[in-house]
């Protein structure tokens, strides 16, 4: 029995089929009823006790050696008909195409939309091409401002009251002159200054502001939204803290810092040494800039914010070079493979 054993084995092992009804007929002659290998177990019963075991078990070696051959051919052949049909060689080796990743500003830019949103803040745009009175004068910039200089703005040649806009708030002005209170949105955007690029400034980069106007808004309306914003944004146990400051479109004003999240506070390259990093100018909407848009400012209230999306993703991926962001290297922006 041991010599049928291995002679069938080979037989097995040298079996090829081209159709299935060649493959069948191997099925039958190896593993139907009266086939080959059942009259091998029949005549498992006259083997001596002492062989039963190593018998047996090459009984069920070339079993599952012939039902193993069988399935193999059959999907062999199943996929060669299907390539046959499609025109498709399903048996060439995959082509996994490599994915692209998201730009570092869109991620920290939807994290921060998605934030805010939680708390009813709708996103609004505006053009980035503006007029003077919505890029400044709306928004209480007297004529001699030094922002309104050629060295921060960039005019249009042709019409001195056309500006690249320098920032995201005219997109609140033209908000408050087209919608009526309450109004609580988020403005992300292009902006254009003219200065000089380096490792930490450009010509062009992007802003977020945000704008809440309503009955009785209070400054400490602003503060909780701005605690629940740096800790969302930056990890819950962020400590922050609010220094006065001046912007003519808002009175009183103030620039927040948060703690230092690499050092947690402690001091470090990144905090300058002192713990605290400055991440947004906010402050109440000046009751002037209220009026310029048709808003009673007896009755309403409001508060306004703004923070570059370049100088937060700085911070959160601590970037060393600004200018990364634009130039498109793969090498810098396949690190964010697979950032949502």
């Amino acid at each position: 029995m041991q010599d049928k054993i291995l002679e069938y084995l080979k037989e097995i092992d040298q079996f090829n089929a081209a159709s299935i009804d060649e493959l069948e007929q191997f099925r039958i002659r190896f593993l139907s009823k009266k086939g080959l290998i059942p009259s091998l177990f029949e005549d498992f019963k006259n083997v001596a006790p002492g062989e039963r075991r190593e018998v047996g078990q090459a009984l069920n070696d070339l079993k599952n050696k012939a039902q193993e051959k069988v399935n193999l051919l059959k999907e062999q052949i199943e996929a060669g008909a299907v390539k046959v049909q499609s025109g498709i060689d399903l048996s060439l080796p995959v082509d996994f195409v490599q994915l692209g990743s998201r730009h570092p500003l869109s991620i920290v830019r939807n994290e921060i939309v998605q934030i805010f949103s939680r708390i009813g803040f709708v996103v609004a745009e505006g053009p980035e091409i503006e007029d003077d009175w919505h890029n400044f004068s709306a928004l209480n910039f007297q004529q001699d401002h030094p922002a309104k200089d050629m060295q921060d703005t960039f005019f249009i040649e042709t019409d001195p009251d056309i500006v690249l806009r320098t920032h995201t708030s005219p997109v609140q002005i033209r908000a408050m002159e087209l919608r009526k209170p309450p109004l609580r949105e988020i403005y992300p955007g292009r902006v254009f200054r003219n200065e000089a690029i380096s490792a930490r400034a450009h010509c062009l980069f992007h802003q977020m502001e945000g704008l809440y106007i309503d009955h009785d808004v209070s400054f400490a309306d602003l503060k909780q939204t701005l605690y629940y914003f740096a800790n969302e944004m930056f990890g819950e146990g962020t400590q922050v803290r609010f220094r006065p400051s001046y912007f003519p479109f808002t009175e009183p004003s103030a620039e927040m810092d948060i703690s230092c999240f690499v050092c947690g506070g402690k001091g470090c390259p990144i905090c300058k040494y002192s713990g605290w990093v400055e991440i947004l100018g906010c402050g109440m909407v000046d009751p002037n800039v209220l009026e310029n848009c048709g808003i009673d400012s007896e009755e309403y209230t409001g508060f306004a914010f703004g923070m570059g999306i370049e100088r937060t993703t700085i911070l959160k991926y601590r970037i060393q070079d600004i200018r990364l962001f634009f130039e498109n290297d793969v090498r810098f922006l396949k690190q964010f493979a697979g950032v949502l």
